[in-house]
């Protein structure tokens, strides 16, 4: 890339589902504390009650900030996606562990993008419309089910275990791999 050139946000989120109405932003300092479930928890992003712009996503991309989307429809109480926060350091094991037990739990879309950290991805299972708890359910029941074939390096989401304000995702960087459809899904 040359001096002075740009970059555009052109990660295909579409299947994300992310409510643009709001976001959330990495300040690198303690915004608030939050007591949940007897647990004294430090937040360090802040909830911008403003639409998330593609320039907002630009400086994101760009690394002039962090940004992060909620996973919670607060507004209908629901999810659109299960989400394997991997930060481990073998994601062509673990994305190769994991579309075999999505597909065979019937699972016929999801993405895996990379975060910021090499080689840690953020693999969003394309659900839609889950009531929360549901979610919260089909994620532990997943990472269960994984953990049976993979050392666990990875949080899922939605997730009860932590407060509502902390099931939020940073942006995707770039696309890892993506499966869409397979026809010939045990199911079908």
């Amino acid at each position: 890339m040359g001096k002075g050139e740009k970059l555009a946000y052109n990660v295909d989120i579409s299947l994300i589902k992310i409510n643009r109405n709001y976001y959330y932003e990495y300040k690198g300092k303690i915004v608030k504390k939050i007591v949940y479930k007897g647990r004294t928890f430090f937040d360090k992003y802040e909830k911008i009650d403003e639409p998330l712009t593609f320039q907002v996503m630009n400086d994101h991309i760009e690394r002039k900030r962090i940004i992060a989307h909620d996973l919670i429809n607060r507004q209908r109480n629901i999810v659109e996606n299960i989400v394997f926060d991997y930060n481990g350091n073998n994601p062509e094991i673990f994305w190769n562990r994991a579309s075999l037990l999505l597909r065979e739990e019937g699972f016929l879309n999801f993405t895996a993008y990379n975060s910021k950290t090499p080689g840690h991805l953020h693999l969003y299972i394309h659900k839609g419309h889950t009531t929360l708890n549901e979610g919260i359910q089909i994620a532990k029941k997943l990472s269960l089910k994984l953990a049976g074939k993979l050392p666990k390096q990875w949080r899922v989401f939605p997730t009860d275990e932590l407060p509502p304000e902390f099931n939020i995702l940073n942006l995707p960087y770039e696309l890892y791999k993506k499966e869409r459809g397979a026809s010939w899904a045990r199911h079908m």
